[in-house]
């Protein structure tokens, strides 16, 4: 059994509210990996993007993700990590990997200033562009797919953490 559990999903969509729930009521640690790109780069996000573009970003991002390294532990990558196969491949591996499905009105009540969430947007696209085209990937890569839809955040860790408890028990029968 996978002992971490990797939240995927659109900005806004509750991966970090959601992994400190989780991680808290499961006794996991949580690792918010923007922050972790943060710290060894000691750049902020939209510093990062403002330097090396949104290429460059996505490349550092691929990278740290590609090499993270934990145990026990709810990881949230930013909602950008499905571009790079690299890091999808390794969160895959290491983790449980659960898309917080959330839709498109929802996301975009939900956000605020998108540059300033260092959201990485290519030239001339809209947030409705990033979501169609984000969404197929999400879904491609899942395990476990938690909608959002009408539910507080609450109900979607009681739901999450009822799944991952439901996985553990029977990985350990399978035994």
């Amino acid at each position: 059994m996978k002992s971490n559990i990797t939240l995927v999903g659109m900005p806004a969509s509750g991966k970090s509210t959601i992994g400190v729930l989780l991680a808290k009521r499961l006794g996991y640690s949580f690792v918010d990996v923007d922050i972790v790109i943060q710290e060894k780069t000691g750049q902020l996000l939209k510093e990062i993007i403002a330097e090396r573009g949104t290429d460059g970003f996505l490349k550092v991002e691929e990278d740290i993700n590609a090499e993270l390294e934990t145990e026990r532990s709810v990881i949230a990558p930013g909602g950008s990590v499905i571009y790079g196969p690299k890091a999808m491949e390794h969160l895959h591996e290491i983790s449980t990997v659960v898309y917080l499905k959330l839709s498109y009105e929802d996301v975009k009540q939900r956000l605020g200033d998108l540059k300033d969430r260092g959201v990485a947007l290519k030239d001339g696209m809209t947030l409705l562009d990033l979501y169609n085209e984000r969404v197929p990937l999400y879904e491609k890569y899942a395990d476990v797919t938690i909608d959002e839809t009408g539910k507080t955040l609450g109900a979607c860790v009681d739901e999450l953490r009822k799944i991952m408890e439901q996985r553990m028990e029977d990985s350990e029968l399978s035994r």
